[in-house]
């Protein structure tokens, strides 16, 4: 473990600096308009303005200090406009400390058949009422300025997987080119930064052309995306070292939709600082707990006459309330506290680990923490 105190400047953006580090792995603090987040930080989705079977303070309680909203949905539902004008999205959602918003590109590649790609932007039909939209580049970053978010990510087309390598490179291009048009449409505030992402699917060396175009146009943080959809551990972990060595050592890391617990600490361990997934959440949403001995499915029979707590050892309401037993109960009976309690279960899981893995790097003890979560 090495002690040190590494800053970049914010002048009008984010301040981020490296408190700790042991290894590769980074112990940070990335400080925003709405507060401070530590790092490394695992962020709860909450696509459209919600983390779903959640309250506000109930987030907040599991000591998650920034949340992921989205511009798509919410340019859509109920529209960026509307929220701007009752206040922004940190009083639309009543949550006090900060937002990250993903930019659309990865929901409007979702929609095929429904867009067109082009230069300009993606044209596409909204999959509620069919009506025709424009996203471009700089509209993706007006979305995000009329929600307020703290840290607004730049628009890229999420390359499928898998295609060919010449269609990587040409997707890959054209995000570098809506990056410095997003960059160049970022109003510069205090306390608020915007991320450019890094493409180029499962090819290292344009991963590294893509973090090098990236640093040049220069950004508040930056973000590897285009990954965890199909590609596999081992190929994530090899896209997330070839980024790094063009990435800054001064600014905020960002692994894009990432992911189980094992994803998490490997990707620490090789110096990413900020990750955002929807798994803990729609896991909580579908019987499927977190715990520290190992994954437990609250639908299977052999829980129904279990006094025990999910996890003893946790400190969230599930735990500290209900067996087992009850617990799958609800589940199999389908009663929205389900939901409830073992999202939030799920979200506390994360953010100890999350804490757990901070400690492990301040005390230069993070091989052995990674070994010990490996073996469960």
């Amino acid at each position: 473990m090495a002690i040190c105190v590494v800053r970049a400047a914010p002048m009008n953006g984010i301040g981020f600096e490296i408190l700790a580090r042991d290894g590769t792995a980074r112990l940070g603090r990335v400080t925003t308009a709405h507060g401070p987040i530590e790092t490394p930080a695992f962020m709860p989705v909450g696509t459209a303005a919600t983390v779903k079977a959640m309250t506000p303070d109930s987030v907040a309680a599991t000591g998650a200090r920034i949340v992921l909203g989205n511009t798509y949905h919410l340019m859509l539902r109920p529209g960026a406009e509307r929220i701007a004008a009752l206040g922004g999205l940190h009083r639309f959602m009543n949550w006090p400390h900060a937002i990250l918003t993903d930019s659309g590109g990865f929901q409007v590649m979702s929609l095929a058949a429904l867009r067109k790609i082009t230069e300009a932007g993606v044209a596409f039909r909204s999959h509620l009422d069919g009506s025709a939209h424009l996203l471009t580049p700089e509209r993706s970053v007006e979305v995000q300025h009329l929600l307020g978010a703290d840290i607004t990510m730049s628009f890229d087309e999420c390359t499928p997987f898998p295609v060919t390598r010449e269609a990587v490179e040409s997707s890959m291009e054209l995000s570098m080119r809506w990056a410095e048009r997003s960059r160049a449409a970022f109003a510069p505030r205090p306390g608020h930064g915007i991320f450019g992402i890094v493409q180029g699917g499962v090819h290292p060396d344009l991963r590294q052309r893509s973090a090098g175009r990236l640093v040049e146009i220069g950004f508040d943080g930056y973000a590897i995306g285009g990954l965890a959809i199909g590609e596999g551990q081992a190929t994530t972990f090899a896209m997330v070292e070839a980024s790094m060595p063009s990435l800054p050592q001064d600014r905020p890391r960002y692994l894009m939709g990432v992911g189980k617990p094992g994803d998490i600490v490997g990707a620490v361990r090789r110096g990413v600082d900020m990750f955002d997934c929807v798994i803990p959440t729609r896991s909580g949403r579908t019987g499927q707990a977190f715990t520290r001995a190992g994954t437990l499915n609250l639908r299977n029979a052999r829980h129904a006459d279990d006094p025990a707590p999910l996890d003893p050892d946790c400190r969230c309401p599930a735990c500290t309330g209900f067996s087992r037993a009850y617990l799958h109960h609800l589940t199999k009976a389908g009663e929205i506290l389900a939901s409830m309690l073992l999202t939030r279960h799920n979200l506390t899981y994360y953010a100890d680990l999350m804490a757990d893995l901070r400690a492990a790097i301040a005390q230069g003890k993070l091989s052995e923490f990674a070994e010990a979560i490996a073996s469960v």
